[in-house]
């Protein structure tokens, strides 16, 4: 990370214990930890109080070593559930997030909700059902502008819904682009994305989330150079594309 020029490092988290050691690393590569990715599960009173916990913990390392933003991601309502099973595990995340946003906010952090492609199935029901029916001031967005665009079936569109609609809860962005649909050797602004006119969106309403680049590989991604270089490009086009 440090040699690809990032001044940050997110690592996803299961357990305060694995802090032990870190904050010697990140201060001998001159990096911030300025936000950590902790998964949950918000499915009823017993994996919510659980997951409230677990988080917590985390939260209160994390903060001691200048974390800011807990990043989670919950479980998402499996495609076999339907009707008010489905409803019912929605009931659950709405109430989970509220507390773990208060629980994060008690040790020093804010939490951002984060999503991949599944929570924008079912008319998107997941995605805008966790950010229409908690409270803004506990719960905030980490917007994965790629799986918004995937999820939407490959909509630049969907992603400007999102930007427009959530735009005063985003608290970061994880950053990833592809070219026909799949995810780029390199991060760059001009792909499937347009992501200069993401930035352009954020500066005119001056929004400043911290950037997460979350570059990834699949099949039909190339491979012509090794990932120290592709991260070096890519953070530049970052600072040039966000600055």
């Amino acid at each position: 990370m440090a040699a690809a020029g990032q001044s940050g490092f997110e690592p996803s988290v299961g357990d305060v214990r694995e802090f032990d050691g870190l904050g010697e690393k990140l201060k001998r590569h001159g990096l911030e930890m300025r936000s950590i990715y902790v998964g949950t599960r918000l499915e009823n009173e017993e994996s919510v109080r659980e997951s409230v916990a677990k988080v917590r913990a985390i939260a209160a390392g994390a903060v001691a070593l200048g974390g800011r933003i807990l990043v989670t991601n919950p479980v998402p309502v499996p495609d076999a559930l339907r009707g008010k099973e489905a409803d019912d595990r929605l009931r659950w995340q709405v109430e989970g997030l509220d507390r773990l946003g208060a629980g994060v906010a008690a040790e020093g952090m804010v939490l951002a909700l984060h999503h991949h492609d599944a929570e924008l199935r079912a008319g998107a029901r997941e995605f805008h059902h966790g950010l229409s029916r908690t409270d803004p001031a506990k719960v905030k967005l980490c917007l994965d502008v790629h799986w918004v665009y995937r999820g939407c079936g490959d909509s630049g569109r969907a992603v400007d819904d999102a930007l427009e609609r959530y735009a005063g809860r985003v608290v970061a962005l994880h950053l990833r682009q592809s070219q026909g649909g799949r995810w780029s050797e390199v991060f760059t602004g001009a792909g499937d994305i347009d992501y200069g006119k993401v930035a352009g969106f954020l500066r005119e309403r001056k929004i400043e989330p911290l950037l997460i680049l979350e570059q990834c590989i699949e099949q039909g991604t190339p491979h012509t150079m090794d990932g120290l270089a592709a991260h070096r490009a890519g953070v530049a086009e970052v600072r040039r594309i966000f600055a």
